[in-house]
């Protein structure tokens, strides 16, 4: 059933790198295709871009490129660096030992290329030569230089015995674990360690005083970076190097899991005093009741001041030093609240927004040398563009692609160019270079327009040429289909591979997550729509409610409505679709992770006969048991409204657990595949189970999926083959 690949080159080489220990040096792979449809082997094959880094002076830029083995079931990264203008590419580093987080500092000998590998900092010349290992004791799991290159943060984990107790020291074998607080495990582990930055000293050799490090939280129990994805974007340098902005949620255990307040604070070297930029020395905040969302409660309701109640992340000081920018949530409890710009006056402590032309979400940005605008990118309609704000929140958009770009920085060049990565459904990510309109000058009024000429955007990286060159793509259309509401929903129709307008194909309704998450132009190795393009597929991707992109009305009508308008739009996605000549209407698929996994669980038993195959990944299945399971409770408060126990729940409480897909199992009718990851604290494995076991008691056709080592993603190259091929299989069964 799968087309095969065969390699004309090692995929992966085994390096001794020392008489009694082996490592994986895994590079680019050489593969031959013995056909021209994309296959799970293809997607492992494909190099992965990662950090970006321009030089200083901005003639220079290193990124990373992490490669896979199946064979090995590991990976590899490796750094690359290149000219500004992509010529002069080469491999900088060749060892056996991965090398990342590539970042230029200036030194007394020139300008060096810093990274990690084995959890030590490395420094190296722009060529490669002279490296020099700059740390030696704990691991560092990031770094960021000072301007001046005196100082350095290094961030590395302590133990965290405050939640999960210490066991004592004469039961060393010991596995248990006594807990006595919410939040003891975060994504995929248990909480026994967090992240605290350390401010150390740079030697005039370069070398780093790592003993001596001054951990700037102190004695503090809260993590910096923040879980369970943060990472030294979360923490800046002023440009005089006298001060370090972070971000920090200073919550523990209970009033952690059910709270977003995560606040920026600005660290003074000198003194060592930190104040929080978002909210007042002496705020105090308000009683809450645990169970119920916190949208209705004082917390959101009382605030007579711009307190940034919620998400506070990603300082960035301007280049002049006047400013801190950050992005900002307004309301605690709502992870999913639009993400806008705040540009904070570090002279008076103003706090103004320069995005609210922009009724979406800002999710990377960058300051202008000049510090008088910012570039930032935000989805709409599907698509992550790029776009320009002046500090009097006039915003222009400079590109329009179907596409998204990503990892925005400023490439430091005369011309004010920057440098980004960009994939779409077709390609997965490369660096391209960016250059600005010249910026129009608005009369103060908040204005949203495409410039009057687009950026002009160059490729200068071409890292999967060599398989994507071999591979005949699903092609990508656009529609807008009307709602039974009557408004008009955006829907990606992805074609089958060697697509024959005269033939009928199998079309699979595809879920989206979040379930505030974009169907955006995303490449993904799992839910690749090219590889169910290249098994034949129409793939039918809704911006159903709920979705970015269309406004804040549109994105925030799921919650507290999980089974109403959003589910109404993806019927009519599907039905729409049926309308087209090539859609075979008896051979309909639906599939979907996450709340996409919810989706496929409750359309299973409310879709009126239409589909023939169900597939849900990690979806939650029993909401009463998702409420209690989850270890970020915020997201069950604000979604469902209140705790299922309380009597005085809201109605919309009451319909979210009356209409919990559990419920209507009763009703299931077609062959299911449940496919879970058992270390997915976010949606536990339990849901997963649940549900294929509710299938099988009831006679229905389905399969269970199960994997005790992946997340709430399959990240390991052998459990992604057979992800895929179980997938494929499942769906030729019964479509």
């Amino acid at each position: 059933m799968f087309k095969k690949i065969a390699l004309s080159a090692l995929m992966a080489t085994i390096l001794t790198a020392t008489p009694t220990e082996a490592k994986v040096n895994i590079g680019k792979s050489d593969i031959s295709l013995q056909s021209n449809l994309m296959t799970p082997e293809a997607l492992w094959a494909m190099g992965r871009i990662g950090g970006v880094a321009a030089s200083p002076d901005g003639s220079k830029i290193a990124y990373t490129v992490s490669y896979y083995s199946v064979k090995e079931n590991a990976s590899h990264t490796v750094i690359y660096v290149m000219n500004a203008d992509g010529t002069d590419n080469r491999q900088l580093t060749t060892s056996a030992d991965s090398e990342s987080e590539p970042a230029w500092i200036n030194t007394p000998q020139g300008t060096v290329l810093a990274f990690i590998t084995n959890g030590q900092i490395w420094t190296m010349n722009a060529d490669g030569s002279n490296r020099k290992q700059l740390t030696k004791g704990d691991d560092v799991e990031g770094f960021k230089f000072s301007p001046d290159g005196k100082q350095v943060i290094i961030v590395k984990s302590l133990p965290f015995h405050e939640i999960i107790q210490k066991n004592p020291d004469d039961l060393p074998k010991a596995t248990g674990r006594k807990i006595t607080d919410l939040m003891y495990r975060h994504w995929d582990h248990y909480v026994e360690s967090i992240q605290h930055p350390f401010l150390a000293s740079v030697s005039e050799d370069g070398t780093i005083d790592t003993a001596n490090a001054k951990d700037i939280l102190a004695g503090e129990p809260y993590e910096c970076p923040g879980e369970p994805f943060g990472g030294m974007e979360q923490i800046n340098w002023s440009p005089d190097s006298k001060s370090i902005a972070y971000t920090c949620r200073k919550k523990i255990g209970r009033d952690y899991a059910v709270s977003t307040d995560t606040d920026i604070f600005l660290y003074d070297v000198a003194s060592g005093t930190t104040r929080n930029l978002c909210k007042p020395a002496d705020y105090k905040a308000p009683e809450i009741d645990y169970t119920k969302t916190l949208g209705t409660q004082s917390v959101n309701t009382s605030a007579n001041a711009d307190l940034n109640l919620g998400y506070d992340v990603n300082p960035q000081f301007s280049p002049d030093g006047t400013f801190v920018a950050w992005q900002s949530m307004e309301r605690d409890g709502y992870e999913s609240d639009r993400n806008r710009l705040c540009i904070y006056t570090l002279a008076d402590g103003n706090k103004k927004y320069v995005t609210e032309a922009f009724d979406s979400n800002v999710d990377d940005y960058c300051w202008t040398a000049d510090s008088r605008n910012l570039y930032f990118i935000g989805v709409w309609h599907g698509c992550e563009n790029m776009y320009r704000t002046d500090l009097n929140g006039n915003v222009e958009q400079i590109t329009n692609d179907w596409a998204d770009f990503g990892s925005l920085q400023m490439l430091g060049d005369k011309k004010g160019s920057l440098i980004a990565t960009r994939h779409s459904f077709s390609a997965p990510d490369d660096i391209y270079l960016v250059t600005p309109p010249k910026a129009v000058k608005k009369k103060g009024e908040n204005t949203l327009s495409l410039s009057a000429k687009l950026a002009t955007v160059a490729q200068l990286t071409k890292e999967n040429e060599h398989i994507l060159s071999k591979l005949s793509l699903g092609k990508t259309e656009q529609r807008w289909v009307k709602t039974t509401d009557g408004k008009e929903e955006l829907v990606w129709i992805i074609l089958p591979s060697n697509f024959d307008p005269n033939k009928k194909y199998p079309t699979l309704l595809f879920c989206e997550g979040g379930p505030q998450s974009p169907v955006s132009q995303f490449w993904s190795y799992r839910w690749n729509f090219q590889i169910m393009a290249a098994n034949g597929y129409v793939i039918v991707a809704p911006n159903r409610r709920g979705l970015p992109g269309f406004g804040s009305e549109w994105n925030e009508k799921v919650s507290g409505d999980w089974t109403g308008q959003c589910m109404d739009d993806y019927l009519s996605a599907i039905g729409d679709a049926c309308t087209l000549p090539y859609v075979d209407k008896d051979r309909l698929g639906c599939v979907g992770a996450s709340f996409g996994g919810f989706s496929v669980y409750y359309l299973a038993s409310h879709h009126n006969k239409r589909f023939k195959a169900f597939i849900s990944h990690d979806g939650a299945f029993n909401l009463e048991s998702m409420y209690t399971d989850t270890e970020e409770a915020w997201f069950s408060n604000w979604e469902y409204d209140d705790a299922y126990w309380n009597k005085d729940a809201t109605a919309r409480a009451k319909k979210t657990y009356e209409n919990s897909p559990h419920r209507f199992v009763d009703k299931w009718d077609t062959p299911i595949l449940c496919i879970h990851g058992e270390k997915d604290y976010r949606i536990n494995a339990n849901q997963g189970f649940g549900a294929f076991n509710a299938a099988r008691m009831r006679g229905i056709p389905a399969e269970l999926l199960i994997f005790p080592d992946e997340n709430h993603w399959v990240l390991k190259p052998q459990n992604g083959i057979l992800w895929q091929r179980t997938f494929f299989e499942w769906l030729k069964k019964w479509l």
